[in-house]
């Protein structure tokens, strides 16, 4: 392996660890600070977004929360942490990701790595971040959860502008590719 691709390992370990440790101690927080079902709005004169702690068993939205083992342990633990080690060895191996699409994989892996050490840890997710407006609001969620939503967001903003680029000059032209 050359220095390029040692550096580039090392950043997106990097990046992994910083999301992660951002996770843990915002959890860490809640868990020691906070009750169950305590709210606290943060900002004054500002009452959509409140901090109230839960436990999730389940997975998004507490999916999965009332399966009986072994079908809770394989699809809320083993499946995920299969798939999670996956897209880290691919993040990690395939060189030729462009960058943003490589920040979408890793900011992914890492909430999914945080929520899954919780399952782990506690037997739950701790969440506890809460937005509410008239017309719509969030389920209560957590730092592993925003950055799953942001990696989620960059890979299909990414998608998006790469699909509306032009393949090559005929393409661009109008004329269609004859052939396999």
């Amino acid at each position: 392996m050359n220095k390029k691709g040692i550096l580039r390992g090392l950043v997106i370990l990097l990046i992994l660890a910083f999301d992660l440790w951002l996770d843990r101690i915002s959890k860490i927080y809640v868990r020691n600070h906070f009750r169950f079902g305590e709210d606290f709005f943060p900002f004054k004169n500002f009452d959509h977004f409140l901090i109230t702690r839960t436990e999730n068993t389940g997975a998004f939205l507490s999916l999965g929360d009332s399966l009986a083992n072994p079908w809770r342990f394989i699809l809320l633990t083993l499946v995920p942490a299969a798939v999670l080690l996956f897209g880290l060895v691919y993040v990690l191996i395939k060189t030729n990701l462009h960058k943003l699409n490589a920040l979408g994989i890793i900011l992914v892996l890492a909430g999914g790595i945080g929520n899954l050490y919780d399952r782990w840890v506690y037997n739950s997710v701790t969440d506890f971040m809460f937005i509410k407006f008239k017309w719509a609001q969030t389920g209560v969620f957590n730092v592993a959860d925003m950055s799953i939503m942001a990696g989620v967001g960059i890979l299909l903003i990414h998608s998006f502008l790469n699909d509306r680029k032009p393949k090559d000059k005929k393409q661009a032209d109008g004329e269609e590719k004859v052939g396999m």
